[in-house]
């Protein structure tokens, strides 16, 4: 099931987003996981839309929106490739019309999969939005 997330949900959403980043995003250190962990609890997801996907009363993935845009999406690594990311972005695509997202270049998995989703390459920054040098993919749906 997927529905808006509740703020008391927020930290149990932050322990899926660091054990997501730690399986995908290999390029980060610890004192980068340790930088963003407040912002994203304490900003990022304040800043956007959150929905949830549970099943059986456990959250086992989020994506944040914004407008148009995916902001973020993370799924529990011991639910990857179990159609949950697939699932939370279709809903995003087909109910919130979402139709763009950035994208760390680095994390190869999250490129071919949104690239799997019909989205495709329409721009690249060297640095993220924080000026940090992760490169970023620019998306848009087709």
């Amino acid at each position: 099931m997927i529905r808006l997330a509740k703020e008391e949900e927020f930290k149990k959403l932050i322990e899926i987003w660091e054990d997501s980043v730690k399986a995908t995003h290999t390029f980060l250190s610890l004192e980068d996981i340790d930088f963003f962990r407040p912002k994203i609890l304490n900003e990022y997801l304040y800043a956007v839309e959150v929905y949830v996907y549970e099943e059986n009363q456990e959250i086992l993935g989020f994506i944040g929106v914004l407008e148009n845009k995916v902001e973020m999406l993370f799924i529990t690594p011991l639910k990857f490739k179990k159609s949950i990311g697939k699932k939370l972005l279709s809903f995003a695509i087909n109910t919130l019309n979402i139709d763009e997202l950035d994208v760390n270049e680095q994390n190869e998995n999250a490129v071919n999969f949104y690239k799997y989703m019909n989205f495709k390459v329409i721009g690249r920054s060297e640095i993220d939005g924080l000026g940090k040098p992760f490169p970023l993919l620019h998306l848009k749906l087709q």
